[in-house]
């Protein structure tokens, strides 16, 4: 579960796709939309880091 007190590192590491604020958040982030965003993390991992890899790689 998200716990909205911690806010730091590893938190802001990770991406949840179950908490619409991240899905907003990442997706304007990374460009893409929500859909593919879910697609880049179930394929990635929540890792911000190893989506934006993927992402990269899959444009």
């Amino acid at each position: 579960m998200d716990n909205k007190q911690k806010t730091g590192s590893p938190d802001r590491d990770r991406i949840n796709v179950n908490e619409s604020y991240e899905l907003e958040y990442w997706s304007k982030k990374f460009n893409v939309t929500q859909d593919e965003l879910r697609k880049a993390v179930k394929a990635a991992g929540t890792s911000a880091d190893e989506v934006e890899k993927y992402l990269k790689n899959v444009k």
